[in-house]
């Protein structure tokens, strides 16, 4: 490792991330089902909690079904999942006379898994090495954070992993890395400025100098009404293209939760830049409104290929559409 300050105005966050490396609480330890369900809590409240009370009339009716859309609508499931929602929810209550609360609660959540099944694609690194993963997403997504989970990950499959700190603009996020790296005991490939796409050509380089299997490339956060970063990241892209045709072999746009129907629009803007491969979902601990998954499946679907419930290392995983809607509803 190389190139980093060892002072920086922003150590605060610095050290928060040395916090969350560090975390290994009880919740940390605990199955991944129950730290996933504990995770959900806050859309399970606004979502689930409220549809046993609506539910509990038995019939699906106008009614019942004009307040299921309020609820759907609140809870950033998006107009065009909701109307697909309701639409099969009233048809499956036809054919199959669903007549009890619990009859209609588990209609809903067949239909919504259905529609989120998609979604779930595992990532697969062993088709190529070095495979060369580039991350992207706005400020404080948790781009950064979500690499040193994913390094960790790819470790516990026995794979090599190699960091690129390709977000040269903060001096935090190199630093953040070099935390990770050294937890890790991975190597991370930076500079103390320049261009960052440099940064990620010597970084793939590096890799296959050292028979690595995984590149995980940062890049600085951005917005995607900020044009000439998006201009600039999209050149990131070709970079890495130049440096290994057959890559980026993955790339992965981080979304924050809580950004809740933004988050739609972010993937529409960044797939039109660099051709999004598939999501992480990070901070849906952080929300009571999780039902923006079943958004992305209907108006943008990419696969989502890990979701984040916590800062724990371990608190990152591959999505599971049917133990992420029993989490919503148990």
């Amino acid at each position: 490792m190389f190139g980093f300050r060892k002072k920086s105005p922003d150590q605060a966050a610095t050290a928060a991330t040395a916090s969350a490396v560090e975390n290994t609480d009880a919740s940390s330890q605990a199955p991944w089902r129950l730290r996933l369900k504990a995770g959900l809590a806050r859309t399970r409240a606004q979502f689930g909690g409220k549809l046993k009370h609506l539910f509990a009339r038995g019939k699906v009716d106008d009614e019942l079904l004009e307040e299921l859309e309020t609820l759907l609508l609140g809870s950033d499931v998006g107009l065009d999942a909701t109307q697909h929602l309701l639409y099969h929810l009233r048809q499956r209550a036809r054919r199959d006379r669903l007549d009890s609360p619990d009859a209609i609660q588990r209609a809903l959540s067949e239909i919504l898994c259905e529609l989120l099944q998609p979604l779930e694609e595992a990532l697969d690194p062993r088709r190529h090495r070095p495979f060369i993963i580039m991350l992207a997403g706005v400020n404080g997504a948790g781009k950064t954070t979500s690499i040193g989970k994913l390094a960790k990950h790819f470790q516990a499959q026995g794979l090599s992993v190699l960091l690129a700190a390709g977000d040269t603009f903060r001096a935090a996020a190199r630093e953040q890395l070099q935390t990770w790296g050294e937890r890790n005991n991975v190597s991370v490939i930076a500079q103390q400025s320049g261009d960052p796409a440099a940064v990620i050509f010597d970084a793939i380089a590096a890799a296959r100098a050292r028979g690595i299997d995984i590149v995980l490339a940062d890049t600085a956060g951005r917005l995607p009404t900020q044009l000439h970063l998006m201009d600039e990241i999209a050149k990131v892209r070709r970079v890495i293209q130049k440096a290994e045709p057959t890559g980026p072999h993955e790339t992965l746009l981080v979304l924050d939760a809580t950004f809740g129907q933004n988050a739609v629009q972010q993937v529409m803007a960044f797939d039109k830049a660099i051709q999004v491969s598939g999501l992480i979902l990070t901070k849906l601990d952080g929300s009571a409104k999780g039902g923006v998954v079943a958004a992305i499946a209907r108006q943008c679907p990419k696969p989502v290929r890990f979701i984040g419930v916590g800062e724990g290392i371990d608190d990152l995983r591959p999505f599971t559409a049917r133990d992420f809607v029993d989490a919503l509803f148990e």
